[in-house]
């Protein structure tokens, strides 16, 4: 039997030969040991732990896998009983399956995992992995240990799915440059898991030069390859620890069961999309399968291979029936095999067939799911047949088109309509916050007030932060006026807060409060604009602006003017360009206020021409007003002609790659405050230990010298 082991940080259990097999598992749910040495600069222990990181979750992949198929025939008995029961008879039986598959699955998983590595991990832990960020780590640290082509593969493997990152594209030239460095160290070492995208670019280029039965061979493996990845992937979600869906009050045990179901079906339908992002794309290859047997079909008739072209054209046709040049071509391959005798003896491929049949399933109990439970749902296939969404959602899509076609016909449409992808009227998941103001009263879109979301003395200890470290011109190069003359203003973000609290100028749990303020939020207007996708901190900005003593009469300025937080407002002719330098990527904006003890500095909506004013809010101690940032929302701040305004101003993104990096440094710095903590504990303990140890021994030591004198 092989001695257990536990790796740091990851709640796993490996086995010492599996660490030599390559079969260690990992599931990192803090910021793992390699990290850690790294930061430590122990580089032989960074090297190590990281390996074993990348090693291990290749292994827990395999060990869930292997657990599913394991487990594929549990409770059979009770699942070839459910075409013949019904009522609560096959309630019973259903759950009895289910229970059993459950409780075969926990028991294998367990056999490799702890209970703790068995929890859900946080999604900033797979964007870590998913982004290859462990590969950044490992660059440095084999080239701090002198082992450059090892640095070379890791810095390529992060390179390929960060292609903008200029820093790391530099030091592949310089490992280019390096003795002993050849071309073939350039090696990317996730290969194994983008398999299908080899296959693509390979068939890409057999079609580039005409090479037609390479290229019908290749977009041949590329398909089953696809379909093996998307296969893995929803088995993944299926034997992968899921987070509870959020617990909506009473509800039947069905009702929760329904809940978790529904997030497991929305998973396996997201798989499309997972496998169609090619690393380094920040958007997913559209209708990715259909598109390969496009170029399949006709590689195989070029190639002479008739019959694969028709079987490949019915299985398209499985996705788009209708398609008048998919029927065209089918007539055409008819024709040249002799009849459509020929063709008819065809059959579409089963493995595709399969594929759509169970994805209609799914698709059709997660749309009623969203009629009937309240659950959102975006579906990720263009293919999707009309018939399977249920007529009540039909209607409601049918009666927002022909609004939207009003509003063109009308010519205002620029002003109502909104294409951000959120919908108000969600949720307010916060007890004691309230919605003081909604779109009727803002009249706009996507607008929205909450009333309660900080507590006064909540508003009293951010407020001691700006006062204590705000910054003049801080996020504008140092000007201390960057919107008007007569007003100054101070900034401060979350890393410098929290590095000021680092060194003892800053009390840790205000600066602390300033970060989860922003969460705080995101979880609220995430739920109540029902946002399509998760929300990513964007930027955190805490600013106050002041008004100039002496300097306010007569003023017809803003405090800050009408702009739109995403593009490049042209009022004249109600434009609003996406493009540099506004913030692109912002999809919602927010402001929370901290206080009301100053005049003016209320924020205000307008149309497009940045002159009509369309609503009005004054700021109070937690009052939150969001918005979308797109072009529907036009806002400015009206002058502070007397007093200091102070806010958190908080945007948020859908894009992940641009979420706000700080504010994971600043996580950084805190988890390594408590690592330090937590040693400089243990070295107390210790040398309290010896210290105790010491008076004791001096104690017996008089109690000897005593003795000795009774002696004497």
């Amino acid at each position: 039997m092989t001695r257990r082991i536990r790796l740091c940080a990851h709640g796993l259990r490996v086995s010492e030969r599996e660490l030599w097999t390559k079969r260690t598992l990992i599931r990192p749910r803090r910021p793992p040991c390699g990290v850690r040495a790294y930061f430590n600069e122990d580089w032989g222990k960074a090297a190590e732990l990281l390996e074993k990181s990348i090693l291990a979750k290749e292994s827990l992949f395999r060990v869930r896998r292997k657990c599913h198929d394991a487990c594929g025939s549990a409770g059979k008995e009770a699942l070839d009983r459910l075409d013949s029961e019904r009522g609560n008879l096959w309630d019973l039986l259903a759950l009895d399956w289910l229970q059993k598959k459950a409780e075969c699955l926990r028991f294998c998983i367990g056999r490799w995992v702890t209970p703790t590595g068995q929890l859900p991990v946080s999604v900033d832990i797979e964007y870590e992995f998913s982004s290859r960020n462990p590969y950044n780590f490992l660059q440095v640290t084999y080239y701090k240990l002198e082992k450059f082509q090892k640095a070379a593969s890791a810095a390529h493997t992060f390179f390929i799915a960060n292609p903008s990152h200029l820093e790391m594209r530099n030091n592949i030239e310089k490992y280019r440059r390096m003795e002993g460095v050849t071309q073939e160290d350039f090696q990317d070492r996730e290969i194994g898991n983008e398999k299908h995208w080899v296959l693509y670019d390979a068939a890409v280029h057999h079609e580039a030069s005409s090479d037609w039965a390479p290229a019908a061979e290749t977009w041949k493996a590329c398909v089953n390859e696809t379909l093996h990845q998307t296969e893995e992937c929803r088995v993944q979600c299926e034997v992968a620890s899921q987070a509870l869906p959020e617990d909506r009050g009473a509800g039947s045990v069905f009702e929760k069961a329904a809940a978790l179901s529904l997030s497991l079906l929305a998973c396996r339908q997201y798989c499309v999309t997972q496998v169609a992002m090619r690393p380094g794309r920040i958007s997913a290859h559209e209708d990715f399968l259909p598109s390969q047997l496009e170029h399949l079909h006709i590689a195989q008739f070029k190639a002479g291979d008739i019959s694969g072209a028709v079987q490949t054209l019915r299985t398209l046709l499985l996705f788009y029936p209708s398609d008048k040049n998919s029927l065209d071509n089918l007539q055409l391959y008819s024709e040249t095999l002799g009849g459509a005798a020929e063709t008819e003896a065809t059959t579409p491929n089963q493995d595709i067939v399969s594929y759509i049949s169970q994805s209609l399933q799914e698709k059709k109990l997660l749309y009623f799911g969203m009629e009937n439970f309240d659950f959102n749902f975006v579906d990720p296939d263009l293919w999707t047949p009309e018939d399977v969404v249920p007529e009540s959602l039909r209607d409601r899509w049918r009666a927002e088109k022909e609004k939207l076609n009003e509003k063109l016909k009308e010519g205002d449409w620029q002003e109502e309509v909104d294409d951000s992808g959120f919908y108000a009227g969600g949720p307010v998941p916060q007890v004691g916050v309230t919605i003081a103001m909604d779109n009727e009263l803002l009249n706009g879109t996507n607008r929205v007030v909450l009333d309660g979301v900080m507590t006064e003395e909540e508003c009293g200890r951010i407020l001691h932060l700006a006062n204590a470290a705000g910054s003049a011109g801080d996020g504008y190069k140092g000007r201390r006026s960057p919107h008007t003359p007569h007003e100054t203003f101070e900034g401060l973000t979350v890393l410098r807060a929290a590095k000021l609290a680092q060194d003892g100028l800053l009390n840790q749990t205000d600066a602390r409060l300033l970060y989860e303020l922003g969460e705080r939020v995101r979880t609220l207007l995430e739920s109540y604009f029902r946002s399509p996708s998760g929300l990513f901190m964007s930027f955190t900005h805490l600013v106050c602006r002041s008004a100039t003593a002496g300097d306010q009469e007569g003023r017809l300025d803003l405090s800050h003017p009408v702009h739109v937080d995403n593009c490049l407002l042209e009022p004249d002719t109600r434009q609003c360009w996406r493009e540099q330098p506004a913030f692109i990527h912002r999809d919602l904006s927010a402001v929370l206020y901290l206080n009301d003890n100053f005049d003016g500095g209320d924020l205000f909506f307008t149309s497009r021409d940045a002159k009509t004013v369309t609503a009005r809010v004054s700021p109070s101690c937690g009052r939150l007003v969001g918005f979308s940032s797109g072009p529907v929302n036009p806002h400015g701040v009206t002058a502070v002609t007397s007093g200091r305004r102070c806010a958190l101003a908080l945007w948020f993104t859908k894009e992940r790659p641009y979420r706000d990096m700080e504010r994971e440094e600043a996580e950084a710095l805190w988890d390594m405050d408590k690592q330090v903590k937590s040693d400089e504990e243990e070295e107390a303990k210790s040398a309290g230990n010896a210290r105790s140890q010491a008076r004791q021994q001096k104690r017996e030591s008089r109690g000897r010298v005593t003795g000795a004198r009774d002696e004497l």
